[in-house]
């Protein structure tokens, strides 16, 4: 069976991401512990709550070179609502504060154009090329958004999907072996379901498809 680690730095919406994993076949352990964490075919970064406070408790317990080992061995990673946005530079957010800078950009306040913020609720999502993550959704896909901010990628390429709420933003990103996405899948009904299966494949045979390896440009 499939093992994912989903990492806990005490900031995350833990045992919803455990219990759909599971019903997708997947063996799950919640973990701080870096032995365990790097055992596992998969890791999952989650998120709530605010960018500078979550990421000085990844530092705390040093996840942030974990995260770092784990892609750089290959093994895939999702981050998953504020796990996405700290994979990138940096955050504007309260203070501001530096990101795990494993993607190029930063996070900023979501441009809702007048629409009430945060965004919650259900919005479809158009994926921009065909991915592992993704087969099967389909070309649009609905999924369950909270969100008071959004990531910029400073390059198209690494960007998966985008959603609209007052302006386009982007939504999911990826980098393989490195994935995230803004919504939340386990919160996201057969469609959420369908994603998370789809990277626990992905952990299962991480090579298959593998464009480049990571940080080296795609051919």
């Amino acid at each position: 069976m499939t093992r994912v680690a989903i990492l806990d730095y005490g900031m995350g919406n833990l045992r919803s991401v455990e219990k759909a994993l599971e019903r997708v076949g997947a063996e799950v352990e919640i973990t701080s512990a870096h032995a365990c964490a790097e055992s596992a075919d998969g890791v999952i970064l989650p998120g709530v709550g605010a960018f500078p406070r979550a990421m000085a408790r990844v530092r705390q317990l040093a996840l942030d070179e974990l995260v770092a080992g784990r892609i750089e061995a290959g093994v895939p990673v999702l981050g998953i609502c504020l796990g996405l946005q700290l994979l990138f530079e940096s955050s504007v957010e309260n203070e501001g504060a530096h990101g795990l800078a494993l993607l190029d950009g930063v996070v900023g306040p979501l441009e809702a154009n007048g629409y009430k913020v945060p965004h919650i609720g259900w919005s479809p999502v158009d994926w921009a090329h065909p991915s592992r993550l993704t087969e099967g959704l389909g070309e649009e896909t609905a999924f369950y958004f909270v969100q008071s901010f959004a990531p910029r990628p400073a390059s198209d390429g690494d960007v998966l999907g985008t959603a609209a709420y007052g302006a386009r933003f982007a939504c999911a990103v990826e980098r393989p072996p490195l994935y995230g996405v803004q919504f939340h899948p386990e919160k996201s009904s057969s469609a959420g379901l369908g994603l998370l299966a789809n990277f626990v494949s992905i952990c299962a045979s991480p090579d298959i498809n593998r464009v480049a390896p990571f940080g080296a440009p795609s051919h």
